[in-house]
């Protein structure tokens, strides 16, 4: 009879599940701690290097997507839950930005798109910011040679922000520690769009989750079950290994956001 070997991810798995009646105590009512251990399980089996994160990390990176609507690490590219040895860590998608936004309801159209070689192409800043962009017909050239972002709300107003491959590359090696692996490698096309998009979006009006997505961005995030519980919502303790100055904007934005619409 062959032995049962344990592996990390499996190790995880299992206490995700043992923890399931502390973790449900620490939701919202409107979320389930069955969901929470499904998406657990198919985070874990599509990046098994999670396995060796500690559970606090996990499950508080974990926590935010349930909360944020998101689902990790699926071919959605809502949002990722990136290892770093033993601390998980929270990186928003492309497409879960773009998720978050259009539940606004303020928009009318958001998108993201590259400008190859050849592209017929003209941006215009200033007190009459203007962007025209007319991609090539036929097979694209090359690679990208820059990014931009646009949105535009439902009252007719709008903004764009374009930024340089070059500018991309850049931001990216200073800002994120997963530059080398995950999804700045496997699709960096979509994170350099998503890059624009929260650029733009710094001065757009923000639901309380779109601030709330930001402010955890490339995150450590650790739970307290025990204060969660106490609590009956999720008690996250946040940090950043960087001096990123745009994450603790994000966070202070969050933090404003919050404790306007609880005025309402």
């Amino acid at each position: 009879m062959n032995a049962i070997v344990k592996t990390p991810q499996k190790d995880l798995a299992a206490t995700v599940i043992e923890m399931k009646g502390q973790i449900q105590a620490a939701l919202p009512k409107h979320i389930s701690a069955d969901r929470i251990a499904r998406i657990a399980l198919t985070a874990l089996r599509n990046s098994p290097k999670l396995g060796d994160c500690s559970p606090q990390s996990f499950l508080g990176s974990l926590m935010v997507a349930s909360q944020l609507g998101l689902e990790p690490n699926t071919p959605l590219g809502q949002c990722y839950l990136i290892p770093y040895g033993k601390e998980c860590q929270f990186q928003l998608g492309y497409k879960g930005i773009l998720d978050l936004a259009y539940r606004t309801g303020h928009y009318s159209m958001i998108y993201a798109a590259e400008v190859y070689q050849g592209d017929e192409f003209e941006y215009e800043l200033g007190l009459n910011k203007k962007l025209i962009h007319v991609p090539r017909k036929g097979a694209k050239i090359g690679q990208p040679i820059a990014y931009y972002a646009v949105y535009k709300l439902k009252d007719g107003s709008g903004d764009f922000s374009l930024m340089w491959k070059e500018d991309v590359e850049a931001h990216g090696k200073k800002f994120s520690k997963s530059y080398n692996n995950g999804p700045w490698k496997t699709n960096f096309s979509a994170m350099a769009k998503k890059t624009c998009i929260i650029d733009v979006l710094k001065y757009a009006p923000k639901s309380i989750e779109v601030a709330q997505a930001l402010s955890y961005e490339n995150a450590k995030i650790n739970v307290d079950l025990e204060a969660s519980a106490a609590n009956g919502e999720p008690i996250f303790e946040t940090s950043w290994e960087d001096s990123n100055e745009d994450k603790r904007e994000a966070a202070d934005q969050f933090a404003a956001t919050k404790a306007g619409q609880a005025l309402l």
